[in-house]
């Protein structure tokens, strides 16, 4: 009896052999199409403004620039920034090539989630200010509607056999063919091939399962983060951007805590290892070594709590000033209301002491 789950035989990353046809990209593609979905039926409530001025071309199009910005992020991040061997910076013409180097279709494999989100925030806020569309309310329709999109996204990196997670003895790890092998000399190693019945004498190096950090990654970034998001905090945003600044932390929360269980990406290992100092990128040992994708995180939620803070001090002001300026009074001859309720109690009590 197998105490893990050998990587599906019949799971192919090519849906039909022979054809440049891959699950990952239909994934990508499922994605968008329920992003577009939700954000026609938020801009259909007709509780919003924006619904009123934008068109069903202005979303296509929105869309389109959006998910180029997203693309170009995204590929530019994962070449450029994390890949350690230094191949695109001394060709960077195939950051964009969708060919391996025997000219076999591979798609573009490799995608940076931070990068992209800059890209396709770029092409969103450029793109809104050309068609002078209201980035902030425009913004949290978007926003609301997309992490749905994310659950498929780690489906692909799944079928994909990448992006796998450290070492494990539970009986959901996963054996996946091309995760890299571990030393069969480390006690780690050791513990969780007696524990799954992985045999490994005579080896130095074995394939041993790994957490599907994939699928958390699909629950935790995709399913939860949309439902909260959606039944939660849709219908009860207080001021414009809320719902990004939420994005922001949620995502930053769920991808913190999925890091834990993922590989960190090759050669970047730990950014910060305040934990045990032998801790290879493979193995769980503390939380306190921390990785580049939780580094980036905490930034992340940073910056979604100052979203938050400075937004909302903006809705503030701007209401205070909205309050003076219709009031009974103030530059001008009016008050604001509150002033002329004072006023009022005031000469109240003048009278009664004459009296």
């Amino acid at each position: 009896m197998l105490l893990y789950i050998d990587f599906p035989q019949w799971l192919s990353p090519v849906i039909i052999p022979g054809l440049p046809l891959r699950w990952y990209g239909l994934m990508y593609l499922v994605a968008f199409g329920l992003a577009y979905v939700f954000t026609n039926i938020q801009l259909r409530e007709q509780r919003l403004a924006v619904a009123r001025v934008v068109t069903g071309d202005d979303v296509m199009n929105l869309f389109f620039w959006t998910i180029l910005g997203l693309l170009v992020g995204s590929r530019v991040f994962a070449t450029l920034i994390y890949d350690t061997t230094g191949r695109y910076l001394a060709r960077p013409w195939l950051v964009f090539w969708p060919f391996d180097d025997n000219m076999n279709f591979t798609g573009l494999q490799g995608m940076s989630y931070h990068g992209g989100l800059v890209g396709s925030v770029v092409a969103f806020v450029a793109y809104c200010k050309v068609k002078k569309i209201d980035v902030l309310e425009m913004g949290d329709v978007l926003i609301t509607a997309v992490p749905i999109g994310y659950t498929f996204g780690r489906i692909g990196n799944f079928i994909n056999g990448e992006l796998y997670g450290r070492i494990t003895s539970a009986p959901w790890g996963v054996r996946f063919p091309n995760a890299q092998p571990v030393p069969t000399s480390h006690p780690a190693v050791q513990a969780v091939a007696e524990e799954t019945g992985i045999d490994i004498v005579g080896q130095s190096f074995v394939n041993l399962p790994r957490h599907p950090s994939q699928l958390y990654e699909a629950a935790l970034e995709g399913i939860v983060l949309w439902a909260v998001m959606w039944f939660i905090f849709r219908h009860r945003k207080p001021f414009k951007g809320f719902m990004v600044g939420v994005y922001l932390i949620g995502y930053a929360l769920a991808r913190y805590v999925a890091e834990y269980f993922r590989t960190p990406d090759a050669g970047l290992d730990f950014v910060f290892q305040l934990g045990p100092a032998d801790n290879p990128g493979w193995l769980y040992l503390s939380p306190l070594n921390i990785t580049t994708g939780q580094v980036l995180s905490l930034l992340m939620m940073l910056a979604g709590v100052l979203v938050l803070f400075i937004l909302r001090a903006l809705n503030r002001s701007r209401h205070g000033v909205e309050t003076f300026e219709n009031g009974n009074g103030g530059a001008g001859g009016h008050s604001t209301a509150s002033q002329h309720e004072r006023n009022v109690r005031r000469n109240t009590r003048k009278k009664l002491k004459r009296r």
